[in-house]
């Protein structure tokens, strides 16, 4: 019964992803936050050093932390992933090969050209390529490839935006409000800050990768 079912599972997931791996990059990611998030809740809920008073207060906080950071993160890098797919798809951005294809449909506006009156051509707008005539038969083979390397390295330069510039804003803006409402809470005088200790996607992979599982886990 294992092995069926594994084989079910990679077939999914080739399914899903072989023909946009953009979207592997970005679902990928969110996980690795979600995995984070959880590392950093069940670290807070097993600590000792931290009293039942504080973990009533600080774990729903990082529930929605986690809620921030899930968020963020796949709505920064999905929405430039999808920038790289609309400009693929109005051939603003091509590949001489697909120049080629096109100048032999006539839909390249020639410099100095006149615009055929209500024609649409490559590079505008409302232009999607997947849309021509033939395109399965004739051009799918030489824009598929070059779509999904756009797609890939805009969700990339997406999701390093979002992990270290966008969504530590968010983060760190939601932590400051939710440690004022812990300090009031628990009593403390501003002057006395409580430090909530962060769990990054890259130090939590990197732990993850380097160390083995360890049952005395602290923060």
């Amino acid at each position: 019964m294992i092995a069926p079912f594994k084989w079910f599972t990679k077939s999914a997931i080739y399914a899903k992803y072989s023909k946009d791996p953009g979207n592997m990059l970005v679902h990928t990611g969110v996980i690795g936050w979600f995995l984070s998030s959880a590392a950093q809740i069940f670290a807070i809920a097993i600590n000792d050093k931290i009293s039942k008073k504080e973990k009533m207060f600080l774990i729903p906080q990082e529930i929605a932390d986690a809620v921030v950071n899930c968020v963020s993160f796949y709505a920064v890098t999905n929405s430039i992933k999808s920038v790289g797919k609309k400009l693929t798809n109005t051939a603003k951005l091509r590949t001489p090969a697909i120049t080629k294809l096109l100048e032999e449909r006539g839909l390249i506006l020639k410099k100095g050209a006149e615009r055929a009156k209500d024609k649409i051509y490559a590079g505008d707008w409302n232009f999607n390529i997947t849309k021509l005539d033939g395109y399965k038969t004739d051009i799918e083979s030489t824009y598929k490839p070059f779509n999904n390397g756009v797609e890939v390295a805009t969700g990339l330069v997406g999701s390093i935006l979002s992990s270290n510039l966008i969504t530590p804003v968010f983060r760190n803006y939601y932590a400051a409000k939710k440690q004022k409402q812990l300090m009031a809470y628990s009593g403390d005088k501003p002057n006395a800050p409580v430090v909530m200790p962060k769990v990054s996607l890259a130090a939590y992979q990197k732990l993850a990768a380097s160390k083995p599982y360890s049952g005395n886990l602290k923060v």
